[in-house]
C-alpha cells in the first residue's frame, strides 16, 4: 500500500502534522538530516519542495528558501540523490512539491520512476492544470503508485471539489485562503465558514490544511476541520535561524504549544 494511503487508513481519530521545507536550504546537504529529524521527532509526512526561480504560489519566506536552495546548486537530480541515499531509513510518506515547468524540463515519466526508486509516495504540483493531470500525469501516477495532490482553496466550486475528489486519491490539500504561503495569527470567521462548508461536503479523500499555521491557533482550527495540518513557512523560518533541523523542529513544536 501507498504510504500516504497507509497513514491515513491507521491514523484512526490521531490528527496528523505534516512540515514542509525547500530541498537545499540553508545547506545543500541538509536533506537526509531534515527527514530523519523530523522522522524522529514524530511528523507524520514531510513535503520536500523542489526549488523553482519563479514560485508563483508561495510567499516570501518560500521564495527567498528557493533562492538560496538555486544558488547553493540545488537540482532535482541532486534532490533524488539525497533522497535514494536515505530510503532505507524512512518510514514516513515524503511528498514532493514542485512547480510544472520543472517537472516537464525533466520528464514526467522519468520523473515518476525516480520518485519510486528514491521512495517518495507523492507530489504536488501547484500549477498543474487539472485538465493536464487527467490527460498526463494520472495515468502515470497511477501506473508507479504514486499520488498527485491536488489543491482547492476557498474560491474553488463545489463543483470542481467533486471532481477533485474523484478523480485523485490519497488526500485534497485544503489551501486556507487563496492567498500565497506565509504565517498568520489566527483564522478569521470567513475562514472558518470555509472549514465548515468543505467538511459538509462529506468528500470521500481526507483533507490536510495549509498555509498560514503557525501557532496553536491555528493548528487547533485546521486539526478540528481536516484529518491534519501542513507547517511551511514557520518551519522554513526556523530551519534558516537555527541551521539546524533537530533544534528548528523542536521550537516549532514548542511554539505550536503557545
Amino acid at each position: 500500500m501507498n504510504k500516504i494511503n497507509r497513514l491515513f487508513s491507521e491514523r484512526g481519530d490521531r490528527k496528523l502534522l505534516s512540515l514542509y521545507f525547500c530541498a537545499g536550504c540553508p545547506k545543500l546537504d541538509m536533506t537526509a538530516d531534515v527527514i530523519l529529524s523530523l522522522q524522529s521527532h514524530g511528523i507524520d509526512m514531510i513535503e520536500v519542495g523542489i526549488p523553482f526561480s519563479d514560485p508563483l504560489a508561495d510567499g516570501p519566506v518560500i521564495q527567498s528558501a528557493g533562492t538560496v536552495a538555486l544558488k547553493n546548486g540545488m537540482t532535482l537530480e541532486k534532490l533524488f540523490a539525497q533522497l535514494d541515499a536515505i530510503k532505507s531509513e524512512v518510514r514516513i510518506p515524503l511528498v514532493l512539491m514542485g512547480y510544472l515547468n520543472v517537472i516537464m524540463h525533466y520528464g514526467y515519466e522519468r520523473f515518476c520512476k525516480r520518485c519510486v526508486e528514491c521512495g517518495v509516495s507523492g507530489f504536488i504540483i501547484p500549477d498543474l492544470p487539472f485538465d493536464d493531470y487527467l490527460r498526463e500525469i494520472k495515468p502515470l501516477a497511477d501506473r508507479y503508485d504514486l499520488r498527485c495532490v491536488m489543491m482547492i482553496t476557498p474560491e474553488t466550486s463545489e463543483e470542481r471539489i467533486r471532481f477533485i475528489d474523484n478523480h485523485t486519491d490519497g488526500f485534497i490539500y485544503m489551501v486556507s485562503s487563496a492567498s500565497i504561503t506565509g504565517t498568520q495569527k489566527s483564522f478569521d470567521e470567513a475562514k472558518q465558514q470555509y472549514f465548515r462548508r468543505i467538511n459538509a461536503m462529506q468528500l470521500r479523500n481526507p483533507r490536510m490544511i495549509g498555509f498560514g499555521i503557525s501557532n496553536r491557533q491555528t493548528l487547533e482550527s485546521a486539526q478540528q476541520n481536516a484529518a491534519g495540518a501542513i507547517i511551511g513557512s514557520k518551519f522554513v523560518t526556523l530551519l534558516r535561524e537555527k541551521e539546524n533541523p533537530t533544534k528548528a523542529v523542536e521550537q516549532l513544536l514548542e511554539d505550536l504549544k503557545k
